[in-house]
């Protein structure tokens, strides 16, 4: 099924060292091309084999690129990209009553309403929250502005939360 899809075209195998990606080579070409070890008896994870890229050609028609593991996999200031993905959502935060809408406790929250008449499953938009966050962290790291923006939330939060259990401990607020 995978060599159908895959015929015709180059395809590149990605991932972390160990994931698999070598073995999946040598199944796709048909016989052993690359070596692999088996995978590490005290996590049960692969081992770091590959070193080199490698090209081949498949016998169903088609290229591949096996290439050696990567440390990690991660967004780079994807906004557009997430948004596209979840374009439904997207779709419905443009009638939420307020622009800035956070899509959880807000009144006339269009996404809130339709996860709650269930035309939007709620894995989907905590998939979208978890993208957004990733994202705006990523960004961060290179925008000093938004580094002071959530520094400068966090700060509130925390500000609030002392207040919270200053207030429930005295039962008043400094």
């Amino acid at each position: 099924m995978l060599s159908a899809v895959i015929a015709g075209g180059t395809t590149v195998l990605l991932g972390v060292s160990g994931a698999g990606k070598s073995t999946l080579a040598n199944a796709l070409v048909g016989h052993d091309v690359m070596s692999v070890q088996a995978a590490r008896d005290v996590d049960g994870k692969g081992r770091h084999t590959t070193t080199t890229r490698n090209l081949f050609v498949l016998p169903g028609g088609g290229v591949l690129i096996d290439t050696p593991g990567l440390r990690g996999v991660g967004l780079w200031d994807a906004e557009t990209g997430v948004g596209q993905v979840f374009s439904e959502i997207e779709e419905l935060a443009r009638d939420c009553r307020f622009h800035d809408c956070a899509h959880e406790a807000e009144p006339g929250c269009a996404v809130a309403a339709a996860i709650e008449d269930g035309t939007l499953p709620v894995r989907r938009l905590e998939s979208f929250r978890k993208l957004m966050r990733e994202n705006q962290r990523l960004v961060a790291k290179t925008d000093a502005r938004l580094r002071g923006e959530i520094r400068r939330d966090w700060k509130r939060t925390m500000a609030a939360g002392r207040a919270a259990v200053e207030f429930k401990r005295n039962g008043r607020l400094r």
